[in-house]
């Protein structure tokens, strides 16, 4: 398995949104969703219509089994609003087209986003990268490392900040500055 880095340019962000924007609602919804969520892949991708009415998307995380409750912010709102206007309660929200009712897979929304990353020149993307690029755009934005090994249930801050990549910054950042 690669590692994959978060998204840490807001304008390779907007390039995303709008590329995918012009080609498919849902895979934009994907991306919105988690980029504004945080949750793993397989989490994400089991939401359903009914999931997302509320103001708080609530869910048991398929791999600790935890409940989780999110609130949806105004970005999301707005996205799923305007995609979920004419859907059934019981759709699965990234439905295939493939089936009566299912959800797309995991590598089908790893193509989504490996084809939009290569849009914009990126590399190092996966399905991670949506909730890494969550996580690192919070902390920038917080600085609260404790809140977000919280939302991620991790067990220590070093590997909520090595996972959405700030680690790998400051050693970057550091090594730009040294030279003997």
């Amino acid at each position: 398995m690669n590692f994959v880095q978060p998204i840490r340019d807001l304008d390779q962000i907007h390039y995303i949104k709008k590329y995918l924007g012009e080609r498919n609602k849902r895979n934009l919804l994907l991306f919105v969703a988690g980029i504004n969520l945080g949750l793993r892949i397989s989490d994400l991708l089991e939401l359903r219509v009914k999931d997302v009415r509320k103001q708080y998307v609530s869910l048991r995380e398929q791999k600790t089994g935890k409940e989780k409750r999110i609130k949806i912010n105004k970005t999301l709102r707005k996205a799923i609003d305007q995609y979920i206007k004419d859907k059934d309660d019981q759709e699965y929200l990234f439905k295939s087209r493939e089936g009566l009712n299912k959800a797309i897979s995991r590598s089908s929304a790893y193509n989504i986003l490996r084809e939009a990353a290569e849009y914009v020149g990126l590399d190092s993307i996966g399905t991670h990268t949506l909730r890494k690029t969550f996580g690192y755009w919070h902390y920038k934005k917080f600085k609260d490392v404790a809140l977000l090994q919280e939302i991620f249930n991790h067990s220590s801050p070093d590997i909520t900040l090595r996972y959405i990549g700030i680690t790998q910054d400051t050693m970057d950042r550091t090594m730009d500055d040294f030279g003997l």
